[in-house]
């Protein structure tokens, strides 16, 4: 990686003093909910320290609060919050805006929905970059392992992956030169490789340059390797009930010919500066009914943009899709509403589909309605049923997607699509913020959907051992391209492309 060893150095803060200090925080909600109970935080110049703990315990509240950006309506009720020998909790707004401009930098979970979508990546980063040099600029997309040579400076956001989108992002923070970095879930949606090489430039960034470093984090493999020091936020566990479909459903039977969706020769492009970027080359699957198919690749590899075909988001430019011997239209909007209700689509940044305006009994009532899976005086039973199977208690119901966790937005995302009732559901990432008990009730809910109706799951993640225990085939990308595919535990014990074999062992460097 590319590091400049001055570009951090006049931010810190004297020798021997912490950088963060916060002692026995409570923030509640207008209704008096607890959201983070009593919470302790050091950060020190030079440490990485990790906060874990269940979704929903208070991570994302914890490192809020230290940016003097609580939720809308929350307060703090007791405890204090000392950055840099401020309280950015009290603060007047120009004071935390300078705070935060020059020597606090914070990365969310959802990335992607934080950075503006009209602006292209050089000048997102120019924005707020201390040296605004072209070769600065330059170092500095290099520096979180992004290239510089295909272009992709000048893309804007929507023409990168979710695990690019990330990486600008932290670019970004990274740019204004932080005493203090905070990330939330800094590498969810990323392939283990790339995971793996964040850690080693967080460690650098630590190490090298004095940054006081706070992340939360639901991997703990990566907390083990990382971390310095560790907060646990573990509170009242809620135990998922993943149970499955409602009794009182019958088991749909299969199609006579066994095959629920086929993709034939698809192309895709992305346009960059009026012309087209081939992103997708010549794209064959098959997915039979009540069976399961993984795709992997590294970050950029078309994973996304293949989904997103699927389903009609994004037109294709050349090939066919089909669902039971039905050639679907290109785009979503063409096909009828039966076809849009059987491919469901779960998508990697839940905050940035989920309408902040509706309750989470509204977004799930709407799919229920629209495509008529439950009478209109049924619907209040249906939602609490559906909060239940991914793990949400009832009282969730009249929250908005701002007053919950990522974790817990992605499992609302998970039950919007449910409510569809669909034959296909196709996911991206969607066990990327949640903690390992939660992946496995979510999991085995939608197992139990496979065997109880049928129903298909397309899986893109980056958690490998989720893909080999979770699938029973394997498509491997590159650069657009299917590399491999076939059974996956075949593909994973006896790959025959490099990069099968380097996903296997995972030194899959991402792209």
């Amino acid at each position: 990686m590319n590091h400049m060893p001055d570009w951090y150095s006049d931010n810190h803060p004297p020798d021997g003093e912490k950088a963060v200090r916060v002692r026995d925080l409570t923030v509640t909600a207008p209704n008096g909910r607890l959201l983070l109970d009593r919470a302790d935080l050091e950060l020190t110049p030079g440490r990485i320290t990790a906060v874990v703990g269940p979704s929903g315990c208070g991570k994302t509240t914890l490192l809020r609060a230290v940016t003097g950006t609580l939720p809308p309506g929350t307060e703090r009720t007791t405890g204090s919050v000392t950055v840099l020998g401020q309280d950015p909790l009290a603060l007047p707004a120009p004071a935390l805006r300078t705070l935060r401009r020059h020597r606090l930098a914070y990365v969310g979970q959802d990335p992607g929905s934080a950075l503006n979508p009209r602006m292209k990546v050089r000048r997102l980063l120019t924005e707020v970059a201390v040296d605004k040099s072209p070769e600065a600029i330059r170092a500095q997309l290099t520096e979180v392992r992004l290239p510089v040579d295909d272009g992709l400076p000048d893309r804007r956001i929507g023409g990168l992956s979710g695990g690019q989108q990330r990486r600008v992002a932290l670019a970004r923070a990274l740019a204004r030169r932080p005493a203090v970095l905070l990330l939330d879930e800094p590498t969810a949606g990323l392939d283990p490789a790339l995971r793996d090489e964040i850690a080693d430039l967080l460690h650098h960034l630590a190490e090298s340059h004095g940054i006081a470093i706070g992340l939360s984090c639901h991997d703990p493999d990566l907390v083990t390797r990382l971390a310095d020091d560790v907060v646990d936020l573990t509170g009242p566990r809620l135990q998922p009930t993943a149970n499955a479909a409602p009794a009182s459903r019958e088991p749909v039977p299969t199609p006579d010919d066994g095959s629920t969706l086929i993709a034939s020769g698809l192309h895709a492009a992305h346009l960059h500066r009026g012309r087209r970027v081939p992103v997708l080359h010549g794209i064959d699957l098959t997915l039979s009914a009540g069976s399961s198919l993984g795709v992997v690749g590294a970050s950029g590899s078309g994973k996304t943009t293949l989904l997103r075909t699927l389903v009609g988001l994004h037109r294709a430019t050349a090939g066919t899709v089909s669902l039971d011997g039905t050639r679907l239209a290109p785009s979503a909007h063409r096909r009828t509403r039966d076809q849009r209700r059987r491919l469901q689509l779960v998508p990697q940044d839940p905050l940035g589909t989920l309408n902040p305006s509706r309750t989470i009994e509204a977004t799930l009532r709407r799919p229920l309605l629209l495509h008529r899976r439950a009478a209109r005086a049924e619907v209040p039973a249906r939602v609490l049923e559906l909060l239940d199977h991914v793990g949400l208690p009832a009282a969730y119901a009249d929250r908005y997607p701002h007053e919950l966790s990522g974790g817990q937005r992605q499992r609302v995302a998970v039950a919007r699509a449910l409510a569809a009732d669909p034959d296909v559901l196709i996911c991206d990432e969607v066990t990327s913020a949640l903690d390992a008990d939660t992946t496995v009730a979510v999991m085995d809910l939608l197992a139990d959907l496979r065997d109880r109706r049928g129903l298909s799951l397309v899986l893109v993640s980056h958690d490998l051992r989720l893909v080999a225990d979770r699938t029973d085939t394997l498509l491997v990308m590159s650069e657009g391209h299917v590399v491999e595919s076939g059974p996956t535990a075949e593909l994973f014990t006896s790959p025959s492309h490099p990069v099968t074999a380097a996903l296997a062992t995972g030194t899959l460097l991402g792209g």
